[in-house]
């Protein structure tokens, strides 16, 4: 699994963390969105083992901290569940705008809540899951329910969190209850699923029981026997992603991924609709190769020129392993570190622009207990490996219509 680091602006400007998790070859099928739970954020175990499950299908999901939580910017206090709901429909437009619509919405807690709402007002939602969610908002007002009447008085109180103090202030209070006889779920008519465990101490399953009655059908539910309210033990949640993936590939339009083949070593594909995102098949093994968005492209992939650095990091790793292992050296590591660019070369001065040649910087570093010969002898090693012969010794390209 891939983790694309982002950033956005929610509808106030404030800068919203996510992640973009892709599926290990980077091949997308259709993209989900991941709701967290209350005071939680996109950083919680369970949604990482979740997103796994999705991605293993080719279901890349983007996660992301709601306004004043985890590392997103904004104060906690001056949010409410509305606010939550307008976080996920600017990161479904975010997403659209960048990489690919969202098909699917995937909310943990009061996080099921707020795709349920978000759902009713994104188009191209065509699935949505909800687990340990509360049938309702207003039910979050149980775990302050002890500071109601100081908010109430007050206009805000601190109540502790999952161990942690958090501000609640009387508009988040008033926001829940215009949530309290909403009849979304009744009017959604898009597959659900609906998964709880009977063990919640959180959110009682008696919710799950409600959300299954109020939709409408394709709808379906799944125990999650045994499992907490934050899904914290791996398995739990490592379940829970996989079912959802399977349960998906129902409901969910994947986008059809056609086989590369070749007679050659390496077949290398670019489709109209991707514009610079290029596939890649090299002896069966795929590679996804891309441009960064100044330039027209989704960054979803190495560079031409990154791939092409990276061949010559990874022979020189390999060529002083195999070397290390056959003199029975000490090399516990070996990183290769690189980087290319045009320099002015100092023989050819009256070539004017010409003067410029490609240069690859190359730094061997080397972790075990070795000595200061062996390390110099590694370092010449380094100049024998195939990929820098091929790069200083010239090649020659023949290019044929097929």
């Amino acid at each position: 699994m891939k983790t694309i680091k982002l950033k956005f602006p929610n509808q106030d400007g404030e800068q919203l963390s996510a992640k973009l998790e892709l599926p290990t070859d980077r091949r997308v099928r259709a993209y989900a969105i991941f709701a967290h739970c209350f005071t939680c954020s996109k950083n919680l175990i369970a949604v990482t083992h979740i997103s796994r499950g999705l991605t293993s299908k080719g279901i890349a999901v983007l996660r992301f901290d709601f306004t004043g939580l985890g590392e997103s910017e904004g104060e906690f206090e001056d949010t409410n569940f509305s606010s939550n709901v307008q976080d996920l429909i600017v990161a479904a437009e975010y997403l659209e705008e960048n990489y690919g619509p969202a098909k699917m919405l995937v909310g943990h807690s009061l996080g099921g809540a707020a795709v349920l709402m978000a759902a009713a007002k994104l188009k191209n939602i065509e699935a949505i899951t909800t687990i340990g969610a509360p049938s309702d908002p207003v039910h979050v007002k149980h775990l302050f329910q002890e500071s109601i009447d100081e908010i109430k008085e007050k206009g805000e109180a601190t109540v502790s969190l999952g161990g942690r103090p958090f501000t609640i202030k009387k508009q988040f209070v008033d926001d829940l209850a215009e949530y309290e006889k909403s009849d979304v779920i009744k009017t959604l008519k898009k597959p659900l699923l609906i998964m709880h465990s009977p063990q919640d101490d959180t959110v009682d399953v008696s919710n799950a029981e409600k959300i299954y009655t109020s939709a409408m059908h394709p709808k379906s539910f799944i125990s999650l026997d045994g499992a907490d309210h934050l899904l914290s033990k791996s398995e739990d949640a490592q379940y829970a992603g996989e079912v959802i993936a399977a349960w998906a590939a129902r409901y969910v339009s994947f986008e059809e991924v056609r086989a590369l083949e070749t007679d050659e070593q390496v077949v290398v594909r670019n489709e109209a609709h991707r514009g610079l995102q290029t596939e890649i098949m090299a002896n069966g093994h795929f590679i996804l190769a891309d441009e960064p968005k100044d330039v027209g492209g989704t960054n979803l992939g190495g560079t031409p020129y990154d791939l092409l650095v990276s061949s010559l990091g990874a022979c020189t790793a390999m060529t002083i392993r195999m070397y290390a292992k056959h003199k029975k050296w000490p090399l516990d590591e070996v990183k290769v570190h690189l980087s290319r660019e045009k320099r002015h070369s100092e023989d050819a001065e009256d070539l004017g622009e010409h003067s410029k040649i490609e240069v690859i910087d190359r730094y061997v570093e080397l972790s075990g207990d070795l000595t200061e010969e062996q390390r110099k002898r590694i370092l010449e090693i380094a100049d024998k490996c195939p990929v820098h012969k091929t790069l200083t010794n010239g090649l020659t390209v023949h290019t044929k219509l097929k």
